[in-house]
């Protein structure tokens, strides 16, 4: 639907959202024609869910054994960029927005930039807080 401008490349991109934002710079989302429409309703100050495209990763490391474990960790309990599958997942807020030119402001990004946006959800807590287990 668009892509990711970030000041980010291969060898300094930040490995989390919470270092791309201590880190800052300018973060956005351009949408491409088509899809503008679809930016009706958010908000400033709105949570976004972004899922994107990190094709250039790879994809042949299910057991991972990275510097904050003690030991190897399967894939699917680490938010690694390396896995089977090149989609990405960001929780960031949205800043500013401008309709007419498919322009969104973010609080951060850890991709680099031009990378591929396949989809925007709005974050909600009613449905993405999971219960407190009982």
């Amino acid at each position: 639907i668009g892509r990711l401008r970030s000041p980010w490349a291969r060898g300094n991109c930040p490995k989390n959202l919470r270092e791309a934002r201590e880190a800052g710079g300018e973060f956005r989302a351009e949408i491409d024609p088509p899809f503008r429409p679809g930016l009706q309703g958010l908000l400033p100050g709105m949570p976004l869910i972004l899922l994107y495209w990190t094709g250039l990763a790879r994809r042949d490391l299910i057991v991972q054994s990275p510097a904050h474990r003690d030991g190897p960790t399967g894939v699917f309990s680490l938010r690694s960029p390396a896995r089977p599958n090149p989609v990405a997942l960001a929780v960031v807020r949205l800043l500013a927005i401008d309709l007419a030119a498919g322009g969104l402001s973010l609080d951060a990004l850890d991709a680099f930039d031009g990378t591929p946006l396949l989809d925007i959800k709005p974050w909600l807590p009613s449905v993405d807080v999971p219960p407190a287990q009982s």
